[in-house]
């Protein structure tokens, strides 16, 4: 590999803005903001959604039920002949 060319490698905590879920990960995103976790300082992304807040992780995502929309389509309006 090249030197200099690659971006650094770190740790970062990732923070689910609407569950305050955190996971410690590794990244090469960096930001101003910081956070202590476990005794060490992180640098800390903020995201809006997560596996904490994501409906299919979380179970309540809508099953949309498709089967039958043809039909239902040619009873309303009746097949062309």
């Amino acid at each position: 590999m090249k030197a200099g060319i690659h971006p650094e490698y770190r740790d970062v905590v990732f923070q689910d803005v609407t569950t305050d879920f955190q996971i410690l990960t590794r990244s090469t995103l960096s930001s101003k903001e910081t956070i202590k976790l476990d005794g060490a300082e992180y640098p800390l992304i903020k995201v809006d959604i997560s596996s904490a807040s994501h409906p299919f992780y979380t179970g309540k995502h809508k099953i949309m039920d498709t089967s039958g929309r043809v039909d239902k389509f040619r009873k309303r309006y009746g097949a062309q002949k």
